[in-house]
């Protein structure tokens, strides 16, 4: 784990470049001014740059969002979700069907991956899940917490109901106040644990990996993940084979526990850097 002070000193090694959104490049609601100078330094290197976002959003609403950012998407070859992989696999699965399969849908109703999510998919929802055949969780519920899911897992979990997750991060770190907040990712791992089955698309998953650059011949030598979380950027790049850089100042910010982390967990980035920036 090789401390970097400045994106710069391995522009030269590397003409690939996978990056994560929230953390790294903006807060949700403004992009960071030394990631919008990164980017734009790396566009002008030529550089190839991809963004793969553990998002529960479509893969437009996240393109769409980038100039509210302060981010040109033309300045990246590939956008992509979790959340649009995750729509395309209940699409392809269920929309064909004679017969509406239902879905008990876990959302904010306040955010646009609840009913805009829903747009396209030939599906029946549902507001019990004993009427439910399968699970879609992107956000979520107002003012529920991990343990608060419990009865409705045991009800999935007995009438053996896929869970679909179109977010797969355990956390994230709330835009008003700097702290962790839980996604759906944790929700889809207790579920898990309690005997459900669970398909994910996004990181650390390889699919949207190769999904997301699959226009270009990759040498993946020459290609570096760069994320603020250790159990899904790190992870999803060294299960892709790739070296990866983990940005401090999103989930993880104390180089202590980052190291204690990775030890217990064989996580192990190429990078540690403090944001990114030049």
């Amino acid at each position: 784990m090789i401390a970097l002070k400045s994106i710069s000193e391995i522009v030269n090694k590397y003409e690939n470049y996978i990056i994560d959104q929230w953390g790294v490049m903006h807060n949700g609601v403004i992009g960071y001014k030394h990631a919008i100078e990164t980017i734009n330094f790396l566009e002008k290197k030529n550089k190839n740059l991809f963004i793969i976002s553990n998002s529960s959003k479509r893969q437009k609403s996240s393109k769409d969002n980038l100039p509210k950012l302060g981010f040109n998407e033309k300045s990246f070859i590939r956008i992509l979700t979790s959340g649009e992989m995750i729509w395309q696999t209940i699409d392809q699965k269920y929309s064909q069907l004679d017969t509406k399969k239902s879905c008990f849908h876990i959302y904010d109703e306040n955010k646009e991956d609840g009913f805009v999510f829903r747009e396209g998919l030939n599906l029946s929802f549902v507001d019990k899940i004993d009427n439910a055949d399968f699970i879609l969780a992107c956000t979520p519920f107002t003012g529920m917490q991990p343990i608060d899911y419990i009865p409705i897992l045991d009800k999935a979990v007995s009438k053996n109901l896929i869970m679909y997750c179109a977010n797969p991060d355990f956390e994230t770190i709330e835009n008003n106040n700097n702290k962790n907040i839980f996604c759906m990712g944790t929700i889809a791992e207790i579920y898990k644990t309690m005997g459900g089955e669970v398909i994910i698309k996004g990181k650390p998953e390889k699919d949207i990996y190769i999904e997301a650059t699959s226009s270009i011949k990759l040498d993946k030598m020459k290609t570096i993940a760069i994320g603020d979380s250790i159990f899904h950027d790190i992870k999803g790049a060294n299960n892709f084979a790739i070296d990866s850089i983990l940005v401090k100042s999103g989930i993880h910010k104390d180089l202590r526990t980052i190291k204690i982390l990775c030890k217990n967990h064989q996580i192990e980035p190429t990078y540690i850097i403090d944001n990114f920036n030049l």
